[in-house]
């Protein structure tokens, strides 16, 4: 065996050192929080939409709309009332992304307003520990 496959053996069979190291989060960057949340939030909204209408088909499909049309029939005795004409799909994906919309601007000001107060009470506080190894 030569004298670098010995020197190598003797590296390989040594177990590898870990090293803890204990870190302090003593900022957070405002803009790369707020990309972070907006980004986070569009996510969130096109979850909304898609479940929106991946709901609104199960239930139209199963003939849930016309069971409730049926029931409010015999309650009300009138022939008149509909439940597509108050909840069609149109209407159902237009209320989505308008939910979705002031998701995206609700939860992206949120995450703006937590970047501002960790940053704020890191002065009290001192930060958040952490912890890190290398294994």
């Amino acid at each position: 065996m030569s004298n670098v496959a010995e020197k190598l053996a003797k590296k390989s069979s040594r177990p590898a050192q870990t090293k803890q190291v204990r870190l302090r989060l003593v900022y957070v960057d405002f803009w790369s929080i707020l990309k972070l949340s907006f980004l986070w939030s569009i996510i969130l909204g096109i979850i909304t939409v898609v479940a929106a209408f991946l709901i609104w088909s199960l239930l139209n499909q199963t003939g849930v709309f016309n069971s409730i049309n049926s029931v409010l029939t015999e309650i009300a005795g009138q022939g008149n009332f509909n439940l597509n004409d108050v909840a069609s799909l149109g209407q159902v994906m237009g209320f989505a992304v308008i939910v979705a919309i002031l998701d995206v601007i609700v939860i992206t000001a949120l995450g703006a307003i937590a970047a501002v107060l960790y940053n704020l009470t890191v002065k009290i506080t001192g930060g958040v520990m952490l912890g890190f190894t290398n294994k």
